[in-house]
């Protein structure tokens, strides 16, 4: 920041760090903004934005709502659902308690609107199926009897084209499951209501599906796409779904292509909540999740939308994921979204022939919420590279007054400086898990933020800082600000070009982070010329980048809202240190791209109270304050296991708790508690064994490779597995077959390791009893062909 020319100034700054020739006219004012001043008005800056992000947040319902949706009775279905408790599949809470209330709630909107347009058809679907996945290291899941409930509304005289909506009423072990996904359930429900008492007919019919085994891996989502009869009319989806408790839901991915339906979602949702960001992060893969999505997608081959609550993720899947932690305000915003984009949906043209608008990919985005903006990803890519020419245009005469080697040097001092500054932090973050005290920002974010976010500043400043005094004692405080603005637009238009290049829609990011600098710093030039940084210059100069800087910490926040809980169940073997330092300095590197300070002395200060409080365990990673709990996660199972040697006789058998941690933590904050659990009965993989020997439920032994067994009394179920290889036999064509069968209870998973082929095969399945009116016994048949090699 410049200053305008005043006395008290030119004592302080004399001609602006220039020790060149005096008598050469400078092109703009010399003198600077007093540091302190210029340091508050970023500050100010930064803080009103967040602040405005917070609000945006806050304010789940925009203006007043229509009536069309009614939040009060979707709530009343939310705390019957949830009253039941837990809802594993199987269960008779899931399998007999909800869906004998979902259909009684069905049956009254049906009896209410007979006399209207439209026909509502209910049909329980139980389907027996069987698919591959490479979800979680990828395994094959096999199922028997789930339930779907899928309620088709229509006119009166039929509809050929649907489209569905998708929720699932099941839950996890341990889990109420409001927000997961009961009340997704609930908003159906009520959207139902609201459509069949429309007095006009639907052009296009809606399938609601109530889905009863998600959680299992997305198994009766697969059994309705793949063997309903409705199936094949469907010509897209809305899925439902939930990574946290309550807040807003957003859409975080859409596709594959068919760029009509976030059109139609920009066009209709009355509280828009979007990010291709999101979308393109979440299908990288890095996140560890799915949702049925991907089934409707590679098993239906139709294209959809997915939308999740994302708020309070430290939540979710526990036992404080309860109805009333969950807003009505946020079940009324749902609800309205819902509605309205169903409702423009079905009066559609495009849904009549969706192959036609089937090709392209859209950049699409909200506004804090308040306005959705969508585009074609073509139009993006030729939009940014516009920017990018521009940029490289202005660089250019830039340089050409200046010097390329001006710019080059200032841009290897940036590169340099990040590269330093986060191996710093990163080694600040290794002292903090070295001394035992990682995971302190789980209940504590904003610690995190001043000890990383300070490390960060202080270290860039101290480079910038040694940089100037050695190199750059000859330039003007001006001209290194002017010089160190420009590395940025070249810096940030360097990554517009890449990730255009990569053919990523998230390019609109580092567009308008050029874009609007750009604009900015051209229409000031005359006042900066003139008289420097005036007060109104800073004004004007933080309101240009006002838009790109509120939109990029709204993004901000969404990645640390997404990735700090999922370091709670991240297991055992990342260091969660090592990712929040690292994004937290990303973060800071990003946004004090065009600003520049040099007092180091409060930083350090900061800095230096910060790691002495983390240090002293100040900071206690996990909370069980009713209002705002932060759990540890640990997988507690009482287990038997019996091995045996492959003549069938038993080589030794045991009893024991088996016990995970899913952090990083493991059991240190559970030892001076429970002393019986420590590092005395921790176990080894024995890799001779299926799975190291351990009876895991899904598939994820490479998350959480720390394991304890804890001796305890023999527990049996009521009725073990029995599992039998029936025959085998070597085809002509040089394979073998294997059938085998499989009897238990519901909810059993089989992993097979052969070790000719070094394959292992997962088969899950679900039997419900309570399905049939007689009693019965299942044999489960599995066949295999194996490749000998």
């Amino acid at each position: 920041f410049l200053a305008p020319d005043n006395s008290a100034f030119q004592d302080r700054y004399g001609d602006n760090g220039y020790s060149g020739d005096p008598k050469r006219k400078p092109e703009v004012s010399l003198y600077l903004l007093r540091e302190g001043l210029a340091a508050s008005l970023v500050c100010v800056f930064i803080l009103v934005l967040w602040g405005l992000v917070h609000l945006s947040l806050q304010q789940l319902v925009i203006g007043r709502p229509s009536g069309e949706f009614n939040a009060i009775r979707a709530r009343r279905h939310l705390e019957q659902i949830t009253s039941v408790g837990p809802r594993p599949v199987g269960s008779p809470e899931n399998e007999v308690l909800t869906v004998g209330y979902l259909i009684e709630q069905i049956e009254k909107i049906r009896e209410e609107t007979a006399a209207g347009p439209h026909q509502i058809t209910v049909d329980v679907q139980r389907p027996t199926g069987t698919f591959s996945i490479d979800f979680l290291g990828g395994f094959t899941s096999f199922y028997d009897r789930v339930t779907n409930i899928a309620v088709r509304l229509e006119p009166k005289s039929g509809a050929q084209h649907l489209i569905l909506a998708n929720c699932h009423f099941d839950t996890v072990a341990n889990s109420p499951g409001a927000s997961d996904d009961a009340v997704s359930c609930a908003v159906m429900l009520e959207v139902l209501h609201s459509l069949a008492n429309l007095s006009t007919p639907l052009t296009h019919g809606v399938i609601f599906l109530f889905n009863g085994a998600e959680e299992n891996i997305l198994q009766a989502s697969h059994g309705f796409i793949t063997q309903h009869q409705w199936a094949k009319q469907v010509r897209a989806f809305i899925n439902l779904e939930a990574a946290g408790v309550g807040g807003k839901e957003v859409v975080f991915q859409t596709g594959p292509e068919n760029p009509w339906l976030v059109q139609a979602y920009v066009h209709a949702a009355k509280h828009p909540f979007a990010s291709v960001v999101g979308q393109e992060v979440f299908q990288s893969g890095i996140i560890p999740s799915d949702t049925d999505f991907r089934i409707y997608r590679d098993f239906g081959n139709i294209p959809g939308i997915d939308l999740a609550f994302i708020e309070n993720g430290f939540l979710y899947h526990t036992k404080y994921d309860t109805a009333d932690r969950i807003l009505t305000d946020s079940i009324q915003r749902a609800g309205d979204n819902i509605l309205s984009v169903l409702k423009y949906l079905v009066t559609s043209e495009k849904m009549a022939d969706t192959a036609e608008y089937r090709h392209g990919n859209m950049v699409f985005f909200d506004l804090l919420g308040v306005v959705a903006v969508a585009y074609p990803a073509r139009v993006g890519a030729i939009l940014n590279y516009m920017v990018a020419a521009a940029t490289f245009i202005y660089l250019a005469k830039k340089a050409s007054l200046r010097g390329n080697a001006d710019l080059a040097c200032a841009t290897g001092v940036t590169i340099l400086c990040w590269f330093v500054t986060l191996l710093s932090v990163l080694i600040v973050a290794l002292l903090i898990t070295l001394l035992g005290r990682s995971m302190f920002w789980y209940n504590h974010f904003y610690a995190c933020v001043c000890l990383y976010g300070a490390a960060t500043t202080g270290k860039m400043v101290f480079i910038h800082t040694l940089a100037k005094n050695l190199y750059y004692g000859g330039v003007r405080l001006v001209e290194l600000g002017d010089l160190y603005f420009d590395v940025s637009l070249l810096l940030w238009v360097c990554g517009l070009v890449w990730l255009t290049q990569q053919g990523l829609c998230s390019a609109y990011v580092p567009m308008f982070m050029v874009a609007f600098p750009l604009v900015t710093k051209l229409l000031l030039a005359k006042e900066f010329k003139h008289r420097g940084a005036s007060a109104k210059y800073c004004v004007l100069y933080l309101l240009g980048l006002a838009l790109p800087y509120v939109h990029f910490m709204f993004l901000i926040w969404v990645v640390f809202e997404i990735f700090t809980p999922i370091m709670g169940r991240s297991g055992t073997e990342l260091p969660p240190e090592v990712v929040l330092a690292t994004l937290v300095t990303l973060a800071t590197i990003f946004l004090s791209s065009y600003f520049v300070s040099s007092n180091i002395t409060i930083i350090f200060n900061l800095f230096l109270v910060m790691f002495l409080l983390v240090s002293s365990g100040l900071f206690f990673p996990y909370s069980g304050d009713p209002d705002s709990p932060r759990p540890k996660r640990v997988f507690l199972q009482h287990t038997t296991r019996t091995f045996h040697n492959l003549q069938g006789q038993v080589e030794s058998q045991d009893s024991g708790l088996w016990i995970n941690s899913f952090d990083y933590t493991a059991i240190q904050h559970i030892t001076p508690h429970i002393p019986e659990i420590n590092d005395t009965v921790r176990t080894e993989c024995r890799q001779d064994r299926p799975f190291c020997g351990y009876p895991w439920f899904l598939p994820v032994r490479f998350l959480s490779k720390k394991n304890w067994y804890l001796p305890a009394s023999e527990v049996l179920p009521s009725s073990p597995l029995e599992f039998s290889l029936l025959s085998k036999e070597e085809t002509s064509w040089g394979t073998i077959k294997m059938k085998f069968s499989a009897k238990g209870l519901p909810n059993n998973s089989l992993y097979l390791v052969f070790n000719l082929l070094n394959v292992v095969l997962s088969l899950s399945w679900v039997e419900s009893p309570f399905h049939s009116r007689t009693p019965h016994t299942d044999t489960h048949m599995l066949f295999l062909v194996l490749v000998t090699g």
